[in-house]
């Protein structure tokens, strides 16, 4: 038993078998930390329960958690590739004891699974407690028979956990494994502790403390057990090869890359490939949790980890996108345990080949320029900061790949000069994520939460309902009442008002009762299960404890619902007409209209969007009913039901399904396996037919961002009106065209090219009359001082054409100097002058054009020695600009 796979059964099994909750990885994006940018730690999903605000089903629990170190305080990106265990992506197995066990049993449960499931000789290993903690000493010397000498105590933080400056706390003992001479280094706690011989694998926390304040600390009513054992390095201690990615599971990605470029890996070359291999996982797993690659925030971190990845690429000859097409093999190898790769494996590699393409066409250029600039460079120097910017702000390096780009020659980077360039994008960056954790975290909610518990939702089967107050905030604080013309926050203990969620806006309404009458003006959910309603109150008070009538506002709930339904139908359409590659990537449906936002490379043309719009009503007009059903979440999805990727889902969820299945042509099909045209889970409110959403009319198709498009629609009564008013403007258009309907594109085309052709037409006979009339004639030039001076004001004239005049006037010439001025109809003018190449030695355009223009209220003036031009506000000095000119001439001469 030594395979990737099989070690994370195993330890799942055991701690299982010992009566652990085994629950699944959480997202990589942390759905209660704040703090947080990825998802780093096993616990991080358990934080609010260690902390005593959040209570479980459950006292103890097991988990394979995937984690992401490539950004913020935890960032391992610069050491991937280097180094024998470093990675931007583990798996983290832990077990959990919220106040049930402690230490004996966490140590007991550790040494039996190390030593009799993954049999480890006890004699290779040993085990580090805090300075202090007497008790964990001695239990390592009871439960697996150590002596002193194999129990290191480490008195620093090393050993010594904490959550933050406040709250849990407590030491630590980390189980090493002394893999032999072949390695360097020494045990922990010696100079030479950071070699390779002595391998930290598995990390007890023992959470026993509460730091009240930074100088105070109290003991734990009920301690806790937090652990994390990295499966990676678990797998190359049990496989027997000297780092991580020699193991099964790494060899297999490796291959991979090693297939795809058509080259094995040499000593010189094996850092490109674990990067590689380390990367595509990071970046698959991001993506399959909701991340897509953007400037700022987490998509940012991800396109500086996809970067790198193809950099490294690029160094071992790739010359067209490579990435893409090693997701298959990641898939078959972490697939089955987690699916949602398999999911999302359609939208990675198309995530990945995009940007690979967009980069490559920078790449080049940018290695240039980072050549050029380090060319005089040597080991020990240092790049310039603001070039290192340059290569980010211009070509989209990120500062860790300039830095990879020149660590082989020994080169550094002036980081302190790049970080004063980047600090706007840093602010923009941090604002961007920062608060971004989805559950809120404040204090208030959860003291609410507890005390009153969840609001039930009764808004499926109703849209009024009776209900006490249970809690109301004004300011920020909790409150007793509320009064007429006060506004708060309200919580009951049930409510027919949907919450704001899952893209569709929350309910509004009224809330009545005996002398009392106040408006709910939004309605929006705290910790996933307290719906907080935006009130405002018109008469009387509304108290605690007080029995109210809730009505949501009927009309606008019904136009939501059609709205909701139909962005369902409009995401299948989407997918037959595009691909299986559609995914959605966020939504809005309000009363008025719905946007959806989803994967996709390019633009929609005019036929795909009229394909989605009639696939979509096709299904609608069905009438079939919209069924709803509670489900567990893998039912569900083994059902054929879509989830959103980067969603968190309870153990049951809601599948909504509509219609029956259809082609591209909208005529209904066998759907096989699916008998329903579109399946999802879905929390929304949702029509009760298809028909009640009357019709659906697509009204624009934009981009969002990178591989991210946004589709626009209405239904129901607005899409009518809106098609009125397309039908109304249309048939204006038809009776001013005096020409049937259908014809009405046809003949506005042709009168748009008429106009065009007499546009220009009308041009060039404005610039043959302005340049054959006026008082001097045709051709009519005077001398100045033995040089020929064409000088003329036109009108009607294009400004852009008087470059154009001015050269026709020095063809005309043969040799001399042309000065035009062109007024237009708002009194601005243009000066343009021109020089014959005979006489661009003995005087400039440039000097000429400045002397004119000051007459025309204009300030300087530009261009080359033969052609120069200037303008000014003030037309009515066009004679004497070029009264100016032919003085400057004379001086010059």
């Amino acid at each position: 038993m030594s395979g990737v796979n099989e070690i994370r059964s195993t330890f799942l099994d055991t701690f299982a078998k010992a009566g652990h909750a085994v629950l699944p990885s959480s997202s990589l994006v942390p759905k209660n930390d704040p703090t947080l940018m990825f998802t780093n730690a096993g616990m991080v999903q358990f934080k609010n329960v260690f902390t005593g605000v959040e209570k479980r089903p459950y006292t103890k629990a097991t988990t394979a958690q995937k984690c992401v170190r490539a950004g913020g305080k935890h960032n391992d990106l610069d050491n991937v590739g280097y180094t024998a265990r470093h990675l931007t992506f583990f798996e983290m197995l832990g077990n959990f004891s919220f106040g049930d066990y402690f230490k004996a049993e966490a140590i007991e449960l550790a040494w039996n699974l190390i030593t009799k499931e993954f049999g480890l000789t006890p004699e290779n290993l040993l085990v580090t407690v805090y300075a202090d903690d007497d008790e964990a000493a001695g239990l390592w010397r009871k439960i697996a028979g150590f002596t002193d000498a194999k129990i290191i105590r480490i008195g620093t933080s090393d050993n010594f956990w904490q959550m933050g400056d406040t709250g849990p706390c407590g030491p630590c003992s980390e189980i090493f494994i002394d893999r032999g001479s072949d390695f360097a280094g020494g045990p922990p706690g010696s100079p030479d502790e950071d070699g390779d011989r002595f391998l930290e694998f598995w990390n007890l926390v023992f959470m026993q403390y509460d730091q009240v304040t930074p100088g105070e600390r109290q003991a734990l009513p009920r301690p806790s057990i937090d652990t994390g054992m990295g499966l990676e390095r678990m797998a190359s201690i049990l496989q027997g090869v000297p780092t991580i990615y020699e193991t099964d599971l790494f060899r297999a990605l490796i291959d991979a890359v090693a297939h795809a470029v058509s080259r094995a890996p040499t000593p010189e070359t094996a850092a490109s490939y674990k990067v590689v291999s380390d990367h595509l996982r990071s970046t698959s797993f991001l993506i399959a949790d909701g991340v897509l690659p953007s400037n700022e925030g987490r998509g940012y971190v991800l396109r500086r980890i996809m970067r790198r990845a193809m950099r490294h690429l690029e160094l071992l000859g790739a010359r067209e996108p490579v990435m893409y097409r090693l997701v298959p093999t990641l898939v078959r190898e972490m697939g089955p345990t987690y699916t949602e790769l398999m999911r999302a494996e359609p939208l990675i590699s198309e995530t990945l080949r995009l940007e690979e393409t967009r980069f490559r066409r920078t790449l080049e250029r940018g290695l240039a320029i980072l050549d050029a600039e380090s060319r005089d460079l040597t080991a020990g120097q240092n790049l310039s900061g603001e070039t290192a910017f340059t290569l980010y702000d211009t070509y989209g390096f990120p500062l860790d790949l300039t830095q990879d780009a020149l660590k082989n020659r020994g080169i550094g980077v002036d980081t302190a000069a790049f970080n004063t360039a980047m600090e706007r994008q840093r602010q923009a960056a941090r604002a961007a994520w920062s608060g971004s954790g989805e559950a809120a975290t404040e204090t208030v909610w959860f003291a609410i939460r507890e005390r009153v518990g969840a609001t039930e939702f009764l808004g499926y089967e109703t849209e009024t309902a009776e209900g006490i107050l249970t809690s109301l905030l004004r300011e920020g604080a909790e409150v007793e009442a509320l009064k007429a013309g006060e506004s708060g926050l309200a919580l009951l203990n049930q409510t027919p008002f949907y919450a704001e969620s899952g893209g569709q806006v929350g309910d509004t309404g009224l809330i009545v009762a005996a002398g009392l009458k106040a408006r709910i003006t939004g309605t929006e959910k705290k910790l996933g299960d307290l719906f907080v309603h935006h009130v405002t109150v018109d008469e009387g008070s509304l108290a605690l404890g007080q029995a109210v009538e809730l009505q949501v506002d009927h009309a606008r709930r019904n136009a939501i619902r059609a709205n909701h339904s139909a962005t369902h139908l409009l995401h299948e359409a989407l997918r037959q007409v595009l691909g299986d590659h559609v995914a959605q990537k966020g939504s809005l449906v309000s009363p008025e209209r719905l946007r959806f936002d989803f994967s996709h490379p390019k633009p929609m043309d005019d036929a795909e969007l009229r394909a989605v719009e009639d696939i979509a009503n096709a299904v609608l007009l069905q009438n079939a009913p919209v069924v709803t059903k509670l489900m567990a979440v893998d039912e569900a999805i083994e059902s054929g039901a879509r989830a959103l990727f980067g969603e968190k889902y309870g153990d049951e969820v809601r599948v909504v399904s509509m219609g029956r299945p259809v082609d591209a042509a909208g005529t209904e099909t066998e759907g096989g396996r699916l008998s329903n045209f579109s399946i999802e889970l879905c929390g929304g409110t949702h029509a009760a037919q298809t028909g009640d959403i009357g019709q659906i009319t697509v009204v624009g198709e934009s981009a969002v961002g990178a591989g991210v498009r946004r589709i626009e629609a209405m239904t129901g009564n607005a899409a009518r009106r809106h098609r009125a008013e397309e039908s109304r403007t249309l048939g204006a258009l038809a009776g001013i065209l005096k020409a049937p309907v259908a014809d009405v594109a046809e003949r506005l085309s042709a009168l748009m090219e008429d106009r065009r052709r007499l546009e220009r037409e009308l041009a060039e006979t404005r610039k043959k009359l302005a340049m054959g009339g006026g008082a001097q004639g045709g051709d009519a030039a005077r001398d100045v001082n033995g040089v020929k001076l064409m000088a003329r004001v036109v009108e009607g004239v294009e400004m852009r054409d008087l470059k154009s005049l001015a050269d026709e006037g020095k063809s005309r010439l043969g040799s001399g100097i042309v000065a035009i001025v062109g007024v237009a109809a708002d009194g601005k003018a243009g000066l343009v002058v021109g020089v014959t190449e005979d006489l661009t030695e003995r005087y400039d355009a440039v000097g000429l054009v400045r002397a004119g223009a000051g007459h025309l209220g204009g300030k300087g003036g530009g261009g080359r020695r033969d052609m120069a031009q200037a303008g000014g506000p003030n037309g009515a000095g066009a004679e004497a600009a070029l009264a100016a000119i032919a003085d400057a001439l004379s001086a010059a001469a």
